[in-house]
């Protein structure tokens, strides 16, 4: 979800361009986007670190690199990156996205760094989250509330 409307609330269009640009990433990279403690952070930590370190290539899924060239995945990485970036009014809209991904010769600009979930999180949320994925036991499990909602049954007339 987009890091506006998850903090802020605050809806535009440019939540599904973000979504997109996560599902694009997930593709390419063959990764779901979950904290992943061996692959330091979510996705978008790990594909803007591998983006920066000039080593896009290794994120690339196998499946993925035996079908396409690699200058279209690390396009499709980019204009992925582009769609996640953290400033709402950067990112692309979703026509121009398209655009990007059917017309080769679209000069594509360098994108900035995208909202990063795992380097925002109170370092106690962390942790916490750490330790419950460590250790599952019932007592570490969260706590959740209980839907004391009864449900009609709905007769037609």
């Amino acid at each position: 979800m987009a890091p506006e409307y998850v903090i802020h609330g605050q809806f535009s269009v440019k939540l599904d361009v973000f979504s997109f640009g996560v599902l694009l990433l997930e593709i390419i990279s063959g990764q779901k986007n979950a904290y992943e403690s061996d692959r330091g952070g979510d996705i978008l930590s790990y594909i803007w670190k591998a983006w920066n370190d000039g080593i896009v290539f290794e994120v690339i899924d196998s499946t993925i690199s035996a079908h396409c060239s690699r200058s279209e995945a690390v396009r499709c990485i980019q204009i992925g990156l582009l769609c996640v970036q953290e400033d709402a009014t950067s990112r692309p809209i979703m026509s121009s996205v398209v655009l990007m991904l059917t017309n080769l010769s679209f000069t594509l600009p360098a994108p900035s760094a995208p909202f990063f979930v795992t380097s925002t999180m109170e370092p106690a949320l962390q942790s916490a989250s750490q330790e419950n994925r460590l250790d599952p036991s019932p007592s570490r499990l969260p706590l959740r509330s209980i839907n004391d909602a009864s449900i009609t049954e709905l007769d037609l007339r």
